[in-house]
């Protein structure tokens, strides 16, 4: 392959020097695995950027209420999970004073705003960086939104070592940081979507998606780790393992199998008999573009000359409006867990105990421990059903008994509490990564697609932008609703799970309606609007 093809192409600089040392190419699946990885990666990185602020949040605002450890040894292992301990200097005697502007009487109203400024304009750059994620290089994008979040968040973080207390640059540096992570999501979903076709795209994706949880535990984890020498580290180490991703996604990201010489497996190439040759069930298949005008008909639908589809006609695809408004929901609940997870389990004793805010931030990893079981086990059950709308709606139900049962038995004790917090998280996160995923995928590829247009990206936006209000909503109303009381939060928390559940009711009925009568739908060719919604969506598998 020429140095000039690999140009017009932008083949990322390390698969260059990969090449120049191997003397010879990857095939097409290795390809595949490189893309899983550096794209895992990076969301990863993405969430472990959004973690420090529910981590900080007990510190920048301490309890006045809450009575003091009793300074005993540790449960149940080593450090991990300790009780409250006070001393004269350091990070305890912070816990006692807090950080202005957050430490007086609407201390927790104002940890609200700044979520909801980091979340609000996530979910409104959503939009935006969606249908630029469809028109724009992926691979320089997606750096360039990793890099700027980790400058913010790092920035944010500073504000310790300045001694800032200015209510405004806390709010502006999560507000800037919000813009730059939304250029993420689309991002990654696109690529994937590029590279892989839908037969078991629930089971691939929900694999692929426990990014989000390891990205929260490894965030919570480091933001834990470094809070003893002050609360802004908690922000600057994973600022800078974020500009890290981003020069891996740099160097080893193809956006395209077109970037590196290979046809879409989409459909956007040279024929369709190409794009079938790349179905799942042939993945292993790696066959190079041999013929120089191959090469360049495929080399014009890369990373360069993509055309994209607008906002309305993204919308007017079949299933995108009730998953977008359903994933609302889902993200409110699921992002109020994100945010205040960490502040819950710190000022809520469990088994006549007090853990210490390392402790929780610790503790509240094991939520996305149960949310990664989850995405996996609702890809692998949306496939195996061929029924994404019911699945989610299955588990949206699901969260409800389950939330119920963590606010009322998790302070029974701590081996309870996790159980349950572990089983909350398998439901949260299991819609919340279905739609999120496969069925954004699913949408973006639709066959109402006609030509060389794609939507993955602004389809990605338009789900996920939406959701991302919600997960705006949900973290601001907690901040206020907290005041009143955790049992308020959590009934808030379980309308919004039986709101979600009942925004898919259309399409789950016409999945039923679809498997009950499908002899008689196949026959007549005739199909109701709601079966139109979901059918290209999970017709790969019959």
């Amino acid at each position: 392959m020429s140095r000039s093809s690999d140009t017009t192409r932008r083949t990322p600089p390390g698969i260059l020097l990969m090449r120049s040392i191997r003397g010879k190419d990857w095939s097409f699946s290795t390809y595949r695995y490189v893309v899983l990885f550096v794209t895992f990666i990076a969301y990863a990185c993405y969430h472990a950027s959004r973690k420090p602020t529910s981590i900080v949040k007990s510190v920048l605002y301490p309890d006045p209420n809450r009575p003091l450890g009793n300074g005993q040894y540790p449960w149940p292992i080593a450090n991990v999970f300790i009780k409250e301990r006070f001393s004269d200097t350091g990070i305890n005697r912070m816990r006692n004073k807090g950080w202005a502007p957050f430490n007086g009487p609407d201390g927790t109203s104002k940890l609200g705003e700044i979520d909801v400024a980091f979340l609000a304009c996530y979910s409104l750059g959503m939009y935006v960086a969606g249908h630029l994620g469809d028109t724009l290089d992926l691979r320089l994008f997606l750096t360039t939104g990793m890099i700027g979040s980790g400058i913010f968040v790092g920035i944010f973080g500073m504000g310790y070592f300045w001694n800032v207390h200015v209510f405004w640059f806390y709010l502006v540096m999560q507000m800037v940081a919000g813009l730059f992570q939304a250029t993420g999501w689309p991002s990654v979903v696109a690529v994937i979507g590029n590279w892989f076709g839908k037969r078991k795209r629930g089971l691939i994706m929900g694999i692929w998606n426990a990014h989000t949880s390891v990205g929260n535990i490894t965030g919570s984890l480091l933001a834990a780790s470094v809070l003893n020498y002050g609360w802004g580290w908690s922000f600057i180490v994973p600022g800078a393992v974020i500009v890290m991703g981003g020069i891996l996604v740099y160097s080893f990201l193809p956006a395209y199998p077109e970037d590196i010489g290979f046809t879409c497996p989409q459909g956007s190439a040279t024929t369709t008999n190409v794009a079938a040759e790349f179905n799942d069930e042939e993945a292993q298949i790696s066959k190079r573009n041999v013929v120089r005008g191959e090469i360049n008909t495929a080399s014009q639908h890369g990373s360069v000359g993509r055309k994209s589809v607008g906002l309305l006609e993204a919308c007017s695809i079949p299933g995108v409006i009730p998953f977008a408004l359903c994933l609302f929901f889902a993200k409110l609940v699921a992002y109020t867990f994100l945010y205040w997870l960490p502040f819950y389990l710190s000022q809520t004793e469990i088994g006549g105990e007090y853990v210490s805010v390392k402790s929780a931030g610790n503790l509240s990893t094991l939520f996305d421990v149960g949310g990664v079981v989850g995405g996996i086990l609702a890809g692998y059950m949306s496939d195996k059903l061929n029924a994404r709308a019911t699945t989610a709606a299955s588990f949206m139900y699901a969260a409800i008994p389950s939330m119920l049962l963590y606010r009322t038995y998790g302070s029974v004790s701590k081996t309870v509490n996790i159980v349950l917090m572990m089983t909350a998280g398998l439901f949260i996160n299991g819609p919340y990564a279905l739609i999120t995923t496969a069925v954004s995928a699913d949408l973006g590829t639709h066959s109402s697609l006609r030509g060389d247009s794609r939507a993955l990206a602004t389809v990605t936006a338009i789900i996920d932008g939406t959701g991302s209000m919600g997960a705006a909503l949900g973290p601001l109303l907690t901040g206020f609703i907290s005041t009143k009381g955790w049992d308020a939060v959590f009934v808030m928390l379980m309308i919004g799970a039986l709101i979600a559940g009942l925004l898919l009711s259309r399409l789950v009925i016409a999945e039923l309606s679809e498997k009950t009568c499908k002899p008689m739908s196949q026959s007549s060719g005739q199909q109701s609007v709601g079966a139109h919604v979901t059918q290209p969506l999970l017709s790969d598998r019959r």
